[in-house]
């Protein structure tokens, strides 16, 4: 699987789709926007932790996330 590819863009479609700014998100989930930017380009991989404060903030499931599932709620309810 390309959950790699498959986080990188699912997060920099959902920040975008919410018209958020790397340095807003990185803010909302205590991250440098910086490391927002790594993250989607593919260069760099969350931590656990900061994948769920991802999920969470964007209210969807962390197989959605890393692609596992098209399904943003999947496995969430």
């Amino acid at each position: 699987m390309l959950y790699k590819e498959n986080f990188s863009q699912r997060l920099a479609t959902l920040r975008r789709d919410r018209k958020l700014s790397l340095q807003q998100l990185g803010d909302a989930i205590g991250k440098t926007n910086q490391a927002i930017s790594l993250f989607e380009k593919g260069r760099g991989l969350p931590s656990f932790e900061v994948l769920c404060h991802l999920a969470d903030y964007f209210d969807v499931s962390i197989d959605y996330l890393v692609g596992r599932s098209d399904d943003p709620m999947a496995h969430k309810r």
